[in-house]
């Protein structure tokens, strides 16, 4: 009798174990979400950034390449 109780006990010492690892793993997984989030927005905006800095230096580009082939 003293056998089955010490496997039961195990069982359930073994399932509190995985409980708690699979919690740990949640919370670990929505901070590597919120993470991702912020740096994808990171990314967004100096993506935004980039464009808007580039947008004047593109039309210069064209305006060069146009006076180009006007004098050829």
């Amino acid at each position: 009798m003293l056998w089955p109780m010490i496997a039961i006990a195990l069982g359930f010492l073994g399932l509190a174990v995985l409980g708690v690892l699979a919690v740990r793993v949640f919370v670990e997984v929505r901070r590597l979400a919120r993470q991702v989030d912020h740096t994808s927005r990171r990314i967004q905006q100096a993506a935004q950034d980039l464009e808007r800095a580039a947008a004047p230096l593109a039309g210069d580009a064209g305006a060069m390449a146009g006076t180009r082939r006007e004098s050829v």
